[in-house]
């Protein structure tokens, strides 16, 4: 453990003049995630959701995005106080990272293990560089994965590569994920290609996208019924904004392709 905060947050204004946001994991030499990583990281996604900018950016410095969990965060604890782990890490980190109202990228540029891999799942867009492999390998210390990353991983990939990805504790690198979906895109500067990524998507309609990351979570919850029944009142809601409203303007009056957008 180091004396300084194993993260940064940072804030930052594209050149389109849109607020957005750049969370740096940075706790060497392996950015394991013990205690003071995981209260860091609840601390910056709080300040996120209380003030959130138009699109966000998760990405570590160092050789590797993280080697994992430490595992003195799991030793010697009991029945309850293993369930109440992983319910504050559902409520501080999965979920409100997952509810913040904008795009969030997540750019993994070597090995990505456990947690890592599980708060990225919980990301909008997962960027990759060639050299990245993934792996959650909690059955090296008799553990399943307990962040979310089973579930999510079968959102992406299908309940059979999820299954496989877990049980084995393998590691797969970035072109495997993106085949199966899991990846977006490869990158081979993935720190650049995720940067003009934040900005463009800051740069958008930002009320439009909270409006897709909510259908696609009534989807995730209840099924292509249950998104149906949601998309006409969230959708509905956007005629009430001015990006909306100067975007058609724009779209009349020069064509596509033109508008700005303020988040408005």
């Amino acid at each position: 453990m180091t004396d300084t905060k194993p993260t940064r947050l940072e804030r930052i204004v594209t050149a389109g003049g849109a607020d957005a946001a750049v969370l740096t994991i940075a706790h060497p030499p392996l950015n394991l995630f013990d205690k003071a990583l995981f209260e860091a990281l609840a601390v910056d996604i709080a300040e996120l959701a209380a003030n959130p900018p138009r699109a966000v950016l998760l990405r570590a410095e160092g050789k590797l995005v993280s080697g994992g969990v430490d595992v003195h965060v799991f030793d010697g604890l009991t029945v309850d106080e293993g369930a109440q782990l992983w319910q504050d890490l559902f409520a501080r980190l999965i979920h409100p990272l997952e509810a913040l109202p904008c795009p969030v990228i997540f750019a993994a540029h070597g090995l990505t293990l456990t947690a890592a891999f599980e708060i990225a799942l919980a990301c909008d867009i997962i960027l990759a560089a060639p050299r990245a492999k993934f792996g959650l390998v909690e059955t090296v210390v008799g553990l399943t994965p307990s962040m979310g990353g089973p579930q999510r991983l079968a959102e992406r990939a299908g309940s059979g590569r999820a299954r496989e990805f877990v049980m084995t504790g393998d590691l797969y690198d970035a072109a495997t994920m993106a085949d199966w979906g899991v990846v977006n895109a490869v990158h081979e500067d993935v720190d650049a290609a995720a940067r003009a990524l934040l900005a463009r998507l800051a740069d958008g309609p930002t009320k439009a996208h909270a409006a897709t990351k909510e259908i696609v979570g009534a989807w995730r919850s209840g099924g292509v019924a249950h998104a149906d029944s949601v998309t006409p009142e969230v959708s509905g809601r956007l005629f009430d904004t001015a990006d909306l409203r100067g975007a058609v303007r724009s779209f009349l009056e020069v064509g596509p392709g033109k508008a700005t957008y303020t988040g408005q």
